[in-house]
Protein backbone atom coordinates (compact mmCIF):
# COMPACT_ATOMS: atom_id res chain seq x y z
CA UNK A 1 0.00 0.00 0.00
CA UNK A 2 2.92 2.35 0.67
CA UNK A 3 4.22 1.79 -2.85
CA UNK A 4 0.76 2.48 -4.30
CA UNK A 5 0.49 5.68 -2.24
CA UNK A 6 3.89 6.86 -3.47
CA UNK A 7 2.96 6.11 -7.08
CA UNK A 8 -0.10 8.33 -6.59
CA UNK A 9 2.08 11.19 -5.34
CA UNK A 10 1.57 10.79 -1.59
CA UNK A 11 4.55 11.24 0.73
CA UNK A 12 4.63 8.42 3.29
CA UNK A 13 6.42 9.32 6.51
CA UNK A 14 5.47 6.74 9.15
CA UNK A 15 4.59 3.04 9.17
CA UNK A 16 3.83 0.20 11.59
CA UNK A 17 4.88 -3.44 10.99
CA UNK A 18 5.22 -6.08 13.68
CA UNK A 19 6.39 -9.02 11.56
CA UNK A 20 10.22 -8.90 11.61
CA UNK A 21 10.69 -10.20 8.06
CA UNK A 22 8.07 -7.90 6.54
CA UNK A 23 9.57 -5.02 8.54
CA UNK A 24 13.01 -5.80 7.13
CA UNK A 25 11.58 -5.77 3.60
CA UNK A 26 9.72 -2.53 4.27
CA UNK A 27 12.82 -0.79 5.60
CA UNK A 28 14.89 -1.98 2.65
CA UNK A 29 12.46 -0.55 0.11
CA UNK A 30 11.31 2.55 1.99
CA UNK A 31 14.41 3.68 3.90
CA UNK A 32 13.16 7.25 4.44
CA UNK A 33 9.94 6.16 6.19
CA UNK A 34 10.10 6.04 9.99
CA UNK A 35 9.16 2.48 10.92
CA UNK A 36 7.63 1.32 14.21
CA UNK A 37 8.67 -2.36 14.38
CA UNK A 38 6.24 -3.53 17.00
CA UNK A 39 2.64 -4.46 17.75
CA UNK A 40 0.33 -1.59 16.80
CA UNK A 41 -1.41 -1.94 20.16
CA UNK A 42 1.79 -0.60 21.74
CA UNK A 43 1.66 2.54 19.61
CA UNK A 44 0.06 5.26 21.74
CA UNK A 45 -0.01 7.95 19.08
CA UNK A 46 1.25 8.66 15.58
CA UNK A 47 4.40 10.81 16.00
CA UNK A 48 3.74 12.97 12.97
CA UNK A 49 3.13 16.70 13.18
CA UNK A 50 2.22 18.32 9.90
CA UNK A 51 0.74 21.76 9.41
CA UNK A 52 -1.14 22.94 6.35
CA UNK A 53 -0.95 19.60 4.53
CA UNK A 54 -3.57 16.96 3.80
CA UNK A 55 -3.01 13.76 5.81
CA UNK A 56 -4.09 10.16 5.23
CA UNK A 57 -4.07 7.10 7.48
CA UNK A 58 -4.07 3.82 5.57
CA UNK A 59 -3.58 0.15 6.29
CA UNK A 60 -4.86 -3.39 6.24
CA UNK A 61 -5.63 -5.09 9.57
CA UNK A 62 -5.10 -8.89 9.78
CA UNK A 63 -7.26 -10.57 7.15
CA UNK A 64 -6.71 -14.32 7.68
CA UNK A 65 -9.70 -14.56 10.00
CA UNK A 66 -11.99 -13.13 7.32
CA UNK A 67 -10.75 -15.22 4.39
CA UNK A 68 -13.29 -17.57 2.81
CA UNK A 69 -10.59 -20.27 2.77
CA UNK A 70 -10.48 -20.13 6.57
CA UNK A 71 -13.58 -21.77 8.01
CA UNK A 72 -12.08 -22.73 11.36
CA UNK A 73 -11.58 -19.30 12.96
CA UNK A 74 -13.74 -17.09 10.77
CA UNK A 75 -15.79 -15.73 13.64
CA UNK A 76 -15.97 -13.29 16.55
CA UNK A 77 -13.83 -15.68 18.60
CA UNK A 78 -10.73 -14.92 16.49
CA UNK A 79 -8.90 -12.17 18.38
CA UNK A 80 -7.15 -11.04 15.20
CA UNK A 81 -10.52 -10.15 13.70
CA UNK A 82 -10.87 -7.29 16.17
CA UNK A 83 -7.65 -5.52 15.21
CA UNK A 84 -9.64 -3.07 13.07
CA UNK A 85 -10.32 -1.29 16.37
CA UNK A 86 -6.68 -0.17 16.41
CA UNK A 87 -7.15 1.53 13.04
CA UNK A 88 -10.23 3.37 14.36
CA UNK A 89 -8.39 4.25 17.60
CA UNK A 90 -5.49 5.85 15.74
CA UNK A 91 -7.80 7.63 13.29
CA UNK A 92 -9.69 9.12 16.23
CA UNK A 93 -6.48 10.20 17.98
CA UNK A 94 -4.70 11.64 14.92
CA UNK A 95 -7.72 12.91 12.98
CA UNK A 96 -6.25 12.57 9.47
CA UNK A 97 -8.08 14.22 6.60
CA UNK A 98 -8.50 10.88 4.82
CA UNK A 99 -8.58 7.16 5.64
CA UNK A 100 -8.02 4.14 3.41
CA UNK A 101 -8.84 0.74 4.93
CA UNK A 102 -8.22 -2.55 3.10
CA UNK A 103 -9.16 -6.18 3.72
CA UNK A 104 -10.22 -9.38 1.97
CA UNK A 105 -13.68 -9.48 0.44
CA UNK A 106 -14.64 -12.26 2.90
CA UNK A 107 -15.06 -9.64 5.62
CA UNK A 108 -18.32 -8.65 3.93
CA UNK A 109 -19.95 -12.02 4.71
CA UNK A 110 -18.19 -12.88 7.99
CA UNK A 111 -20.74 -13.05 10.83
CA UNK A 112 -23.44 -11.96 8.35
CA UNK A 113 -21.64 -8.67 7.73
CA UNK A 114 -21.40 -7.72 11.41
CA UNK A 115 -17.69 -6.88 11.23
CA UNK A 116 -18.08 -4.61 8.22
CA UNK A 117 -21.00 -2.87 9.93
CA UNK A 118 -18.85 -2.29 13.01
CA UNK A 119 -15.99 -0.91 10.92
CA UNK A 120 -18.18 1.49 8.96
CA UNK A 121 -20.07 2.48 12.08
CA UNK A 122 -16.81 3.06 13.95
CA UNK A 123 -15.50 5.44 11.31
CA UNK A 124 -18.81 7.26 11.09
CA UNK A 125 -18.95 7.67 14.85
CA UNK A 126 -15.61 9.50 14.91
CA UNK A 127 -16.66 11.86 12.14
CA UNK A 128 -15.76 10.26 8.81
CA UNK A 129 -17.91 10.13 5.69
CA UNK A 130 -17.14 6.68 4.29
CA UNK A 131 -17.60 4.64 1.14
CA UNK A 132 -16.97 0.89 0.91
CA UNK A 133 -16.79 -1.52 -2.00
CA UNK A 134 -14.98 -4.39 -3.69
CA UNK A 135 -12.35 -3.89 -6.38
CA UNK A 136 -10.84 -6.55 -8.66
CA UNK A 137 -7.15 -5.88 -9.30
CA UNK A 138 -7.42 -7.32 -12.84
CA UNK A 139 -9.32 -4.21 -13.94
CA UNK A 140 -6.65 -1.85 -12.64
CA UNK A 141 -3.67 -3.09 -14.65
CA UNK A 142 -2.76 -6.10 -12.49
CA UNK A 143 -2.49 -9.51 -14.27
CA UNK A 144 -4.48 -11.24 -11.52
CA UNK A 145 -8.09 -11.59 -10.46
CA UNK A 146 -7.86 -10.50 -6.84
CA UNK A 147 -10.88 -8.92 -5.17
CA UNK A 148 -10.34 -6.74 -2.11
CA UNK A 149 -12.59 -4.61 0.06
CA UNK A 150 -11.66 -0.96 0.38
CA UNK A 151 -13.14 1.66 2.71
CA UNK A 152 -12.22 5.27 1.95
CA UNK A 153 -13.33 8.20 4.04
CA UNK A 154 -13.15 11.96 4.53
CA UNK A 155 -13.13 13.92 7.80
CA UNK A 156 -14.55 16.94 5.98
CA UNK A 157 -17.78 15.45 4.65
CA UNK A 158 -16.45 14.78 1.16
CA UNK A 159 -18.37 11.91 -0.44
CA UNK A 160 -15.66 9.97 -2.23
CA UNK A 161 -16.18 7.31 -4.87
CA UNK A 162 -14.10 4.20 -5.37
CA UNK A 163 -12.12 4.17 -8.61
CA UNK A 164 -13.87 2.89 -11.70
CA UNK A 165 -12.53 0.22 -14.04
CA UNK A 166 -9.34 1.36 -15.76
CA UNK A 167 -8.67 -1.72 -17.92
CA UNK A 168 -11.39 -3.44 -19.93
CA UNK A 169 -9.17 -6.26 -21.17
CA UNK A 170 -7.09 -7.68 -18.29
CA UNK A 171 -3.41 -8.52 -18.78
CA UNK A 172 -2.73 -12.26 -19.25
CA UNK A 173 -0.10 -14.18 -17.30
CA UNK A 174 2.08 -14.80 -20.37
CA UNK A 175 2.57 -11.05 -20.80
CA UNK A 176 3.50 -10.55 -17.15
CA UNK A 177 6.12 -13.33 -17.15
CA UNK A 178 7.33 -13.16 -20.75
CA UNK A 179 10.83 -11.79 -20.09
CA UNK A 180 11.66 -13.59 -16.84
CA UNK A 181 14.29 -16.38 -16.89
CA UNK A 182 13.41 -20.05 -17.28
CA UNK A 183 14.00 -21.81 -13.96
CA UNK A 184 14.22 -25.31 -12.51
CA UNK A 185 12.47 -26.85 -9.54
CA UNK A 186 14.29 -25.57 -6.44
CA UNK A 187 16.07 -22.72 -8.24
CA UNK A 188 18.12 -20.72 -5.73
CA UNK A 189 20.19 -18.15 -7.67
CA UNK A 190 18.98 -14.68 -6.75
CA UNK A 191 19.99 -12.56 -9.77
CA UNK A 192 19.77 -13.83 -13.35
CA UNK A 193 19.67 -12.18 -16.80
CA UNK A 194 16.31 -11.32 -18.30
CA UNK A 195 15.26 -13.82 -20.97
CA UNK A 196 14.57 -11.15 -23.56
CA UNK A 197 14.05 -7.43 -24.05
CA UNK A 198 10.26 -7.61 -23.85
CA UNK A 199 8.74 -4.18 -24.33
CA UNK A 200 5.07 -4.72 -23.49
CA UNK A 201 3.53 -1.79 -21.63
CA UNK A 202 3.11 -3.83 -18.43
CA UNK A 203 6.65 -5.20 -18.43
CA UNK A 204 8.16 -1.83 -19.32
CA UNK A 205 6.71 -0.17 -16.24
CA UNK A 206 8.13 -2.87 -13.94
CA UNK A 207 11.59 -3.48 -15.44
CA UNK A 208 14.38 -2.08 -13.30
CA UNK A 209 16.55 -0.78 -16.15
CA UNK A 210 19.23 -3.37 -15.46
CA UNK A 211 20.24 -6.52 -17.34
CA UNK A 212 19.47 -8.85 -14.44
CA UNK A 213 16.46 -9.49 -12.23
CA UNK A 214 16.46 -10.74 -8.62
CA UNK A 215 14.17 -13.01 -6.61
CA UNK A 216 14.53 -16.14 -8.76
CA UNK A 217 13.82 -18.48 -5.85
CA UNK A 218 11.57 -21.53 -6.36
CA UNK A 219 10.51 -24.00 -3.66
CA UNK A 220 12.03 -27.44 -4.17
CA UNK A 221 9.18 -29.91 -4.54
CA UNK A 222 9.54 -33.65 -4.09
CA UNK A 223 9.66 -35.82 -7.21
CA UNK A 224 6.14 -37.20 -6.61
CA UNK A 225 4.84 -33.61 -6.62
CA UNK A 226 6.58 -32.91 -9.94
CA UNK A 227 4.92 -36.05 -11.38
CA UNK A 228 1.56 -34.59 -10.40
CA UNK A 229 2.39 -31.29 -12.08
CA UNK A 230 2.99 -33.08 -15.39
CA UNK A 231 -0.66 -34.21 -15.54
CA UNK A 232 -2.18 -30.75 -15.05
CA UNK A 233 -2.98 -28.82 -18.26
CA UNK A 234 -3.05 -25.04 -18.48
CA UNK A 235 -6.06 -23.88 -16.49
CA UNK A 236 -6.45 -27.30 -14.87
CA UNK A 237 -6.11 -28.39 -11.24
CA UNK A 238 -5.81 -31.41 -8.94
CA UNK A 239 -8.79 -33.10 -10.61
CA UNK A 240 -6.58 -33.77 -13.64
CA UNK A 241 -4.09 -35.78 -11.56
CA UNK A 242 -4.57 -39.59 -11.47
CA UNK A 243 -5.99 -40.76 -8.14
CA UNK A 244 -3.05 -43.15 -7.78
CA UNK A 245 -0.70 -40.16 -7.45
CA UNK A 246 -2.79 -38.40 -4.79
CA UNK A 247 -2.12 -40.98 -2.06
CA UNK A 248 -1.47 -38.46 0.73
CA UNK A 249 -4.91 -36.86 0.30
CA UNK A 250 -7.35 -39.06 2.19
CA UNK A 251 -10.42 -37.77 0.42
CA UNK A 252 -11.10 -35.68 -2.65
CA UNK A 253 -13.04 -33.16 -0.59
CA UNK A 254 -9.78 -32.14 1.12
CA UNK A 255 -8.87 -30.37 -2.14
CA UNK A 256 -10.34 -27.27 -3.71
CA UNK A 257 -10.11 -25.85 -7.23
CA UNK A 258 -6.98 -23.80 -6.46
CA UNK A 259 -4.95 -26.81 -5.34
CA UNK A 260 -2.45 -27.86 -8.03
CA UNK A 261 -3.82 -25.19 -10.36
CA UNK A 262 -1.70 -24.50 -13.42
CA UNK A 263 -2.00 -20.91 -14.56
CA UNK A 264 -3.62 -20.30 -17.93
CA UNK A 265 -1.14 -18.15 -19.88
CA UNK A 266 -3.92 -16.44 -21.83
CA UNK A 267 -5.83 -15.24 -18.77
CA UNK A 268 -5.06 -13.21 -15.64
CA UNK A 269 -3.76 -15.31 -12.76
CA UNK A 270 -5.91 -16.69 -10.02
CA UNK A 271 -5.28 -15.15 -6.59
CA UNK A 272 -1.61 -15.16 -5.56
CA UNK A 273 -2.15 -16.11 -1.94
CA UNK A 274 -0.26 -18.93 -0.25
CA UNK A 275 0.95 -20.12 -3.63
CA UNK A 276 3.50 -22.57 -2.21
CA UNK A 277 0.94 -24.34 -0.01
CA UNK A 278 -1.60 -24.42 -2.86
CA UNK A 279 1.02 -25.81 -5.26
CA UNK A 280 0.31 -23.13 -7.85
CA UNK A 281 1.98 -24.28 -11.08
CA UNK A 282 3.89 -22.24 -13.65
CA UNK A 283 1.94 -22.02 -16.94
CA UNK A 284 4.69 -23.60 -19.08
CA UNK A 285 7.13 -25.33 -16.72
CA UNK A 286 6.56 -28.19 -14.25
CA UNK A 287 7.40 -26.26 -11.09
CA UNK A 288 6.02 -23.70 -8.69
CA UNK A 289 6.28 -19.94 -9.17
CA UNK A 290 9.42 -18.06 -8.24
CA UNK A 291 9.24 -15.16 -5.80
CA UNK A 292 9.82 -12.71 -8.67
CA UNK A 293 7.15 -14.29 -10.87
CA UNK A 294 4.58 -14.01 -8.08
CA UNK A 295 5.71 -10.42 -7.44
CA UNK A 296 5.27 -9.62 -11.15
CA UNK A 297 1.73 -11.00 -11.02
CA UNK A 298 1.13 -8.76 -7.98
CA UNK A 299 2.47 -5.73 -9.96
CA UNK A 300 5.61 -5.15 -7.86
CA UNK A 301 8.45 -3.48 -9.79
CA UNK A 302 11.54 -5.59 -10.33
CA UNK A 303 13.69 -3.41 -8.07
CA UNK A 304 11.49 -4.25 -5.08
CA UNK A 305 13.38 -6.75 -2.92
CA UNK A 306 11.95 -9.18 -0.38
CA UNK A 307 13.86 -10.21 2.76
CA UNK A 308 13.98 -13.36 4.85
CA UNK A 309 14.02 -17.02 3.81
CA UNK A 310 12.13 -18.10 0.69
CA UNK A 311 9.09 -19.07 2.77
CA UNK A 312 8.87 -15.61 4.37
CA UNK A 313 9.37 -13.93 1.00
CA UNK A 314 6.55 -15.98 -0.51
CA UNK A 315 4.28 -15.05 2.38
CA UNK A 316 5.01 -11.34 1.99
CA UNK A 317 4.26 -11.40 -1.74
CA UNK A 318 1.07 -13.40 -1.23
CA UNK A 319 -0.22 -11.15 1.56
CA UNK A 320 0.39 -7.88 -0.27
CA UNK A 321 -2.07 -5.45 -1.80
CA UNK A 322 -1.14 -5.15 -5.50
CA UNK A 323 0.63 -1.77 -5.76
CA UNK A 324 -1.19 -0.76 -8.95
CA UNK A 325 -4.56 -1.43 -7.31
CA UNK A 326 -3.53 0.64 -4.28
CA UNK A 327 -2.34 3.41 -6.62
CA UNK A 328 -5.80 3.62 -8.21
CA UNK A 329 -7.44 3.99 -4.79
CA UNK A 330 -5.03 6.66 -3.59
CA UNK A 331 -5.49 8.62 -6.81
CA UNK A 332 -9.09 9.13 -5.76
CA UNK A 333 -7.85 11.10 -2.75
CA UNK A 334 -5.27 13.04 -4.74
Amino acid sequence: MTLGAKLAGIKVVFAVESDPHAAETYAANHPKVKLFRNDIRKLKKIPVCADNVQTVLFGGPPCQGFSTSNQRTRSRANKGNWMFREFIRLANAWQPDWIVFENVKGIIETEQGAFLDMILGGFTKIGYTVKAGKLDAAYFGVPQHRERLFVIGSRHGVELSLPTVQVKKPIPVKVALSDLPDLENGAAVDALPYKNANKSVYVRQLRNGKLTVSGNFVSRNAEFVIKRYKHVPQGGNWEDIPTSLMHNYRNNYECHTKIYHRLDPDKPSTVIGNYRKNMLIHPFQDRGLSVREAARIQSFPDNYRFCGSIGFQQQQVGNAVPPLLAKAVFEQLV
